[in-house]
């Protein structure tokens, strides 16, 4: 039997009761509930929006979890200033209506840098990367010059007094420091990762108030600053958890040939940096294509160089090198600095053109205290050597030379494309002077050599360059060339013009010096392919000098018990002048572009001379 179905007046009576004993009845509340989102990770210093900006919405009092006073209102955009897992609490008449649990980590300082910057210098992070590089600097250029450096750079002050016990009240030590340029901005702009807005910036005006600049607060908290010798003002201004410095260039002396317009155009206003930051979203310059390609390419290190072109600047077609940028990376170790860097270039360097194989170095004195080496095509030799085709420079080379009937394009081909130089110290010569005139006297030996295609082009402009100077020469003609002698500045000079090679020496004559392959050695010093063909190297190893004069046992005509005390007093006498023990620097050209190594060696702080 089938069911009789209910009248629908009764469920009409139901449905009116329904609303009449509902939420909306009086003395009955509506149920509120606040749109607080997913629980979600956030950047320290970046304002969080919670809440719904409808007219209609309702006010809840928001509680932020961080310490921060509570605030009642339909919609709050709140900032945490430090990382850490915060739950905030939506409450309505005393009881909760919603709650959100926000992950806060710190904001990368290349999110805080604005897109539009085309050269940036950074720590990612001050934890565990600024005492390091202090302590190194420190004991490269002295506690005392390192102190005067911090002091006079812009934000260092703060940073440095406000981690001195390890962690910061006012900086985040999880955040980074760094420096950027930007096109529209002709000056450098600094940044700080901090987590309380008000302390630091009235910690650096009031530095920069003892320095002797001008400081004047703006209703919009940030602060003007005209520098004590004047010029264009500087601009103190925080954003979303990063205090900021711009530092406009000084304006320079007006060029009489400049267009009144260009000079106007040209004077720096920080404003403009302050909108570039002001405007910034998402992730600034941190997903940069070219940056996060070139960063791929050099070492991990605390500090870390991007420069590069601009987005949709395309290189010019006539430049014979177009670069795209460059990054590099430093990595320091208590007694060391390692340089990593690479330069994009959308071409092969120098055309792709070979570098000679050169011999220079394979058979000469062991044991020089510095040393460099040139090597390219012969053709970026010419360039370097007499200006580039078409300058300038090369023009009025030319000229000359042919004015003094030189053969000028025999010249322009005579160079191989390779050059070193090796600087050498005469240890018995400076016992020997140090013990006579109760003073250090340096002595020792420079040489300069080049590869050579042809000789006689050289040989005569030589020849001509001596016949037209003050100097007083000789020239002997020896089985493999000639040989020209003078003497500057009381120093002897000679230079052999040989069918390979032209070869400068100057001061003492190296004599009696073992000879073998110093490129080997050299590389053997520094690791890599230094001083090899192809490279441009470069390096000082007072290491080396260390231990030639602690080697010294018997010097001709220095008795043997002044011998000791000098050698100990040479050496408490170097040790005070530096603690650099080695460094050197190469270049080479690699697919893609070029590599830049380099190093800083400091001696050992234990060692001691003896």
């Amino acid at each position: 039997m089938p069911l009789i179905p209910r009248r629908p007046g009764s469920l009409v009576a139901l449905l009116l009761m329904t609303v009449a004993v509902g939420p909306w009845a009086s003395g009955c509340r509506r149920a509120v509930r606040p749109d607080l989102g997913q629980d979600r990770t956030v950047e320290a210093g970046v304002p969080v929006d919670l809440g719904s900006q409808r007219e209609d919405a309702t006010a809840v009092t928001w509680e932020f979890g961080d310490g921060s006073d509570a605030q009642t209102a339909p919609w709050v955009s709140h900032a945490f200033s430090r990382a850490g897992a915060y739950t905030v609490r939506a409450l309505h008449e005393g009881e909760e209506v919603g709650r959100v649990q926000l992950t806060v980590v710190p904001r990368p300082v290349l999110r805080a840098v604005p897109s539009s910057a085309r050269t940036v210098m950074w720590l990612p992070e001050l934890r565990g990367h600024v005492d390091p590089l202090m302590d190194f600097y420190a004991r490269l250029v002295g506690p005392e010059n390192a102190r005067r450096a911090v002091e006079s750079s812009p934000l260092l002050p703060l940073l440095f007094a406000d981690l001195e016990n390890g962690t910061g009240s006012v900086v985040d030590p999880d955040e980074g420091f760094g420096f950027f340029l930007l096109p529209e901005f002709d000056g450098v702009v600094t940044l700080l990762g901090i987590t309380e807005p008000e302390a630091a910036l009235n910690a650096v005006a009031g530095e920069l108030e003892r320095a002797g600049h001008g400081v004047m607060p703006q209703p919009d908290g940030s602060v003007t600053v005209e520098p004590a010798p004047g010029g264009p003002p500087m601009l103190l201004f925080e954003d979303r958890g990063y205090l900021y410095l711009a530092v406009p260039e000084g304006l320079e002396e007006p060029d009489e040939s400049e267009p009144q317009q260009a000079q106007v155009l040209a004077i720096p206003d920080a404003e403009v940096a302050r909108q570039a930051v002001r405007s910034l979203t998402g992730p600034g310059i941190s997903e940069d294509v070219l940056l996060t390609e070139l960063r791929g390419k050099v070492a991990n290190g605390s500090v870390y160089l991007f420069s590069g072109q601009h987005p949709g600047v395309a290189p010019d077609e006539d430049d014979a090198h177009p670069i795209r940028g460059f990054a590099a990376s430093l990595a320091v170790k208590p007694e060391q600095l390692d340089l990593d860097g690479f330069l994009s270039s959308s071409t092969p360097l120098f055309q792709g053109a070979l570098a000679p194989a050169s011999a220079l170095l394979k058979d000469a004195e062991l044991g020089p205290i510095a040393a460099a080496q040139i090597s390219v095509p012969p053709e970026e030799l010419a360039r370097l050597a007499f200006g580039a085709p078409g300058s300038e420079r090369r023009e009025r080379m030319v000229a000359s030379w042919r004015r003094e009937g030189l053969d000028v394009e025999a010249l322009l081909k005579a160079l191989r494309g390779d050059v070193v130089l090796r600087a050498y110290f005469d240890i018995p010569a400076f016992f020997r002077n140090f013990i006579r005139n109760k003073r250090p006297d340096i002595k020792g030996s420079i040489v300069v050599e080049a590869g050579l295609t042809a000789s006689e082009p050289v040989r005569a402009l030589v020849q001509k360059q001596l016949e037209d100077s003050v100097l007083r020469y000789t020239t002997q003609q020896e089985a493999n060339g000639t040989l020209f002698r003078t003497r500057i500045r009381e120093q002897p000079v000679e230079l052999r013009i040989m069918p390979e090679r032209a070869s400068l020496q100057a001061g003492e004559l190296l004599q009696g010096r073992p000879r073998g392959d110093v490129g080997a050695e050299l590389r053997e010093r520094f690791g890599g392919e230094a001083f090899s063909s192809g490279h441009v190297s470069v390096m000082v190893d007072l290491g080396r000098l260390r231990a030639d004069l602690r080697a010294a046992e018997k010097v001709p005509g220095v008795p043997s018990m002044l011998l000791g005390a000098t050698k100990a007093l040479s050496g408490a006498l170097l040790d005070r002048i530096t603690p650099l023990d080695s460094g050197f620097l190469d270049f080479s050209p690699v697919e893609g572009g070029g590599r830049l190594k380099g190093r800083l060696s400091l001696r050992a702080a234990q060692e001691a001379s003896r």
